[in-house]
């Protein structure tokens, strides 16, 4: 099997690596314009202008009409370079799902918006007792006239505080339905606070929401539109742990090859030569599992796909943790600190790790379905 990129692949992963690191990393997050908090950010534009936004929309509403293998490569990139922007939110889930589970008419409404940067939108899907099963949701939407009623939480909704529009699951009528509903909605109430890698998300609160009949968005269930936008999610999540890893083991080699001590680089220290490699095995193991969930998010035969997403997660998971504490550990006390990138990827890890499904759901998943 042939896993070389095209030239058009090649170009887009550099275009994508050069833009991020003048605009994104450490440095810009100390100036506070790492983090988007509007459509209106100088980042999230860049981010247009280049097209990124456009990655995973229709050519037919303004979009680039890419697959999942670009959207890895981007995903990539905003792992290397510390891209703390709603970026996969919006462009890869909520674009994968609107283009799905949307009419012709609504797509024409929201996909465009999402390519121009106009409009940030996230969906608020998960809530407390979701954990395990993406489908056990308990919001719900009922019609009162030409109107619906909206009632329920969502809970740790990343990005949701900069979203300008909420994509919300909810039961209408027995069937798990999508509504689009702006976060100015009386009745709507966000709950902000910062999670570990400085990213903001919140719990919604749906407060008797009041909304038009054209909010509900689809003519029937969006379970399998969902399942399908929520894989393309965790394979570009995947994809960009790759790049922090990536990092992570470029900053350690040169760490130890700087460090002096007893006179020679403490890179000449066998011990540490071992953690190094054993760092390597991961990041070489966590790579190809990202390819496979970059080539199987898509997957018709959805036991098939989710075996190999699955597998991926926990992989990747794994080395998450083996990698980022051996990364912490090498660099001695200061691998904890504000000062070094290290400890900004560690926690970046931390929140990625814990996205989609845990890496403990994933290994029992995984055993469930090959049992």
């Amino acid at each position: 099997m042939d896993f070389s990129f095209t030239s058009e692949q090649k170009m887009l992963l550099e275009t994508t690596q050069r833009f991020l690191q003048d605009h994104a990393g450490l440095a810009a997050k100390k100036n506070s314009h790492v983090s988007v908090t509007q459509s209106t950010d100088p980042l999230w534009q860049g981010l247009t202008e280049l097209g990124l936004l456009a990655l995973n929309i229709p050519s037919a509403y303004g979009g680039l009409d890419c697959g999942a293998v670009e959207t890895m490569l981007v995903m990539q990139a905003a792992g290397e370079h510390l891209l703390l922007a709603p970026l996969r939110a919006s462009a890869v889930v909520s674009a994968t799902l609107l283009a799905q589970a949307a009419t012709s008419q609504e797509c024409e409404q929201w996909l465009p918006a999402i390519a121009e940067g106009s409009c940030i939108i996230v969906l608020a899907h998960d809530e407390r007792h979701t954990q395990h099963d993406r489908f056990a949701i308990q919001t719900t939407a009922v019609r009162k006239g030409s109107q619906l009623v909206l009632q329920g939480q969502k809970c740790m909704v990343a990005y949701a505080p900069s979203a300008d529009v909420l994509l919300v699951t909810a039961l209408l009528e027995g069937q798990l339905r999508l509504l689009a509903v702006p976060t100015s909605t009386p009745g709507l109430k966000r709950i902000a606070a910062p999670m570990v890698d400085g990213c903001m998300a919140a719990d919604v609160i749906l407060d008797e929401v009041i909304l038009p009949d054209s909010a509900l968005l689809g003519d029937h269930s969006v379970e399998l539109a969902l399942g399908n936008a929520l894989d393309r999610g965790l394979a570009a999540a995947c994809a960009e742990a790759v790049g922090i890893f990536d990092k992570l083991q470029a900053a350690c080699a040169e760490y130890l090859n700087n460090r002096v001590q007893f006179g020679v680089p403490i890179a000449s220290f066998q011990v540490l030569r071992h953690r190094m490699a054993e760092m390597l095995i991961h990041l070489e193991q966590a790579r190809s599992m990202s390819y496979l969930a970059a080539v199987k998010c898509d997957e018709p035969d959805l036991a098939e796909r989710d075996r190999a997403l699955s597998a991926a997660k926990v992989v990747v998971g794994q080395a998450s943790r083996f990698i980022g504490q051996q990364a912490v550990q090498l660099h001695g006390g200061m691998g904890v600190t504000d000062e070094l990138i290290i400890s900004h990827y560690f926690k970046r890890l931390m929140v990625i790790e814990m996205e989609f499904g845990s890496t403990d759901h994933h290994l029992q998943k995984f055993a469930a379905a090959i049992v």
